[in-house]
C-alpha cells in the first residue's frame, strides 16, 4: 500500500481482534468532514463513510467523486464522511449498534464479517448480480469477489488491496555482490551476503501497531502450501508445512539475519531501518518505497515471489472492502451509489493519492497506475498467488479469521518466533490453542 495507508496495516484490517473489548457506548470519534451532495429527489441521503486510505489527496479526490454523484429519479443522494483510523473500531461499533452509522462504508478489512454475524450487513448478492449485466463484474481481478462469500451471501465488495511482497535494496545487494533470491535457499544466501556488510536481510517489525511481522510469518506458511485454517474453517496450524516454514524463520533468526530489536519495532522503526540502509531485504506492503521516500525509495525494488521447498508460491494479502448495512434509507439507493462509485473511482489510483492496489483490471491497465513499476509487479506477480487468512482451506474470509488478525495470541506467537525463544511446533501449538478458545468464545 502506498503512503500513510501502509503505515499501520493491521489497524486497517484487524477489526474484531481489537474491537472485542470496546464498549458500544463509545462516542463517535474521528469523523472530520461531511460533504452535502444536495437533495436530489428530496430523499434522505445515504451516508458513505470512508477511511484515509492514502495521502492527503486521497480523501479530497474521494469526496469529489462522491459529490459528483447524481442519483436517478427516486433514489437517494449520498453524503461523504471521513473516519480517522484512530479509534475507528469504537466509531463503527457504537454507530452500528445505535443505528446511527453509514449505509455504505469501507473500514477494517475483516469488520464486515463481524457485522455480518450480528445481522447488520446488507448482502451484496443483488448488487453483484446486477453487475453481471455490464463490464463491472468481469473487471475484478481473479478470485477477489469469492473472498467475500459467507454462508448467507456476499458480505462485502473488494475495494482496496493490501499485498505483502518481497522488497530488496538493489544498491545494497550490488554492494554485497548478491542477487535477488528466487527460493528459500537463495534467500539465505542473499541474507548471508548482506550480513557481511552489516545489513539485515530479513527486515521486519512486530512491535506496537506493527503487524507486518505476523503477516510475514503466515506468508511463509502459505508460501509452503500451509496456512492457519482447514477446509472446515477450523484452526489447523500444527502441520508439517507450517512447522517447516517457522523452522526456516527461526534459522534466519539464529544466523543473525533478523534485527534482534525487530520484535519491538513499530512500522516507523522499520522504515527508519530501511532509510538508514540497515535493512537490505524484507517483506512489507506494496507501498513501502512510497512510505520510506527520499533517495532510498529509488533503490527499493519488488522482487519476484519465492518458491518454497514444496515447489509452491504464495503470500498473505488483504482484500479490504466496501460493505453495505441494513440500516439504510434505501437498499436500491445504496446499490446504485456503489455502482456509480466503482465505475468512477479510477482516479483514486491514477492521481497519486497514495491508496493501495486496485481491485479492477481496467484500473491496473491505465497509464497512471502503470507508472509505478513496483505496484505493477505486485499486481501481476503477487495477486494471482496470494491467499487470505482463510488459507489453505479456502480463500473466502469468515468470522473466525478475526481471532488471528492482530490479536494478542498472534502478537505473542510472532514475537516469540522473531525473538528465537521457541521451537516451531511449540509456537504453533500455543497459537492454535489460543485461537480455538477465541473461536469458542465467539459462540
Amino acid at each position: 500500500m502506498a503512503a500513510p495507508s501502509a503505515r499501520s496495516a493491521l489497524s486497517r484490517r484487524g477489526f474484531l481482534g481489537v474491537a472485542s473489548g470496546v464498549g458500544l457506548a463509545a462516542a463517535l470519534a474521528g469523523c472530520n468532514r461531511a460533504a452535502d451532495n444536495g437533495g436530489a429527489g428530496g430523499a434522505t441521503p445515504i451516508k458513505f463513510w470512508n477511511m484515509p486510505w492514502g495521502n492527503t489527496e486521497f480523501n479530497v479526490e474521494d469526496e469529489k467523486i462522491t459529490k459528483a454523484y447524481q442519483p436517478a429519479n427516486g433514489l437517494n443522494p449520498a453524503t461523504y464522511q471521513v473516519i480517522q483510523w484512530a479509534n475507528f473500531t469504537q466509531t463503527f461499533s457504537s454507530a452500528v449498534a445505535s443505528n446511527t452509522g453509514p449505509a455504505v462504508s469501507s473500514g477494517g478489512g475483516t469488520q464486515a464479517f463481524q457485522f455480518e454475524a450480528q445481522g447488520k450487513i446488507a448482502y451484496a448478492d443483488g448488487l453483484l448480480e446486477s453487475w453481471k449485466a455490464d463490464w463491472l463484474y468481469d473487471d475484478f481481478l481473479p478470485g477477489l469477489i469469492d473472498t467475500m462469500k459467507v454462508e448467507k451471501g456476499f458480505a462485502a465488495v473488494p475495494y482496496n488491496l493490501d499485498m505483502r511482497v518481497l522488497w530488496y535494496n538493489k544498491t545494497l545487494l550490488q554492494k554485497a555482490d548478491a542477487e535477488a533470491p528466487k527460493d528459500w535457499p537463495s534467500f539465505l544466501e542473499t541474507c548471508a551476503a548482506l550480513k557481511k556488510i552489516g545489513v539485515y536481510g530479513y527486515g521486519t517489525a512486530a512491535g506496537a501497531g506493527a503487524f507486518t511481522g505476523s503477516h510475514i510469518l503466515v506468508s511463509w506458511m502459505i508460501n509452503n502450501g500451509g496456512g492457519l485454517f482447514g477446509a472446515d474453517q477450523q484452526p489447523d496450524m500444527v502441520t508439517d508445512a507450517n512447522v517447516e516454514a517457522i523452522e526456516f524463520v527461526l534459522e534466519c533468526v539464529d544466523k543473525g539475519y533478523v534485527d534482534p530489536a525487530s520484535p519491538t519495532y513499530t512500522s516507523d522503526n522499520a522504515q527508519s531501518q530501511w532509510k538508514a540502509q540497515k535493512y537490505g531485504m524484507g517483506f512489507d506492503t506494496a507501498g513501502l518505497a512510497n512510505n520510506v521516500g527520499g533517495d532510498i525509495a529509488e533503490q527499493l525494488t519488488v522482487g519476484s515471489p519465492l518458491t518454497s521447498p514444496a515447489g509452491t508460491k504464495g503470500m498473505l494479502y488483504f482484500p479490504n472492502n466496501i460493505m453495505m448495512y441494513t440500516n439504510t434509507p434505501s437498499q436500491p439507493a445504496s446499490e446504485a451509489f456503489l455502482t456509480y462509485y466503482f465505475k468512477n473511482m479510477a482516479p483514486l489510483w491514477t492521481q497519486n493519492t497514495g491508496i493501495g492496489l486496485p481491485p479492477l483490471k481496467s484500473i491496473t491497465e491505465t497509464e497512471g497506475f502503470r507508472k509505478d513499476a513496483n505496484a505493477v509487479k505486485a499486481i501481476t506477480e503477487y495477486q494471482p498467488i496470494s491467499k487470505t487468512w482463510a488459507a489453505p482451506g479456502s480463500d473466502a474470509l469468515f468470522l473466525g479469521v478475526t481471532t488471528v488478525d492482530g490479536t494478542p495470541a498472534m502478537d505473542t506467537f510472532t514475537q516469540s518466533v522473531l525473538g528465537g525463544k521457541t521451537t516451531a511446533r511449540d509456537a504453533l501449538t500455543k497459537l492454535q490453542g489460543a485461537t480455538v478458545k477465541a473461536i469458542q468464545a465467539q459462540g
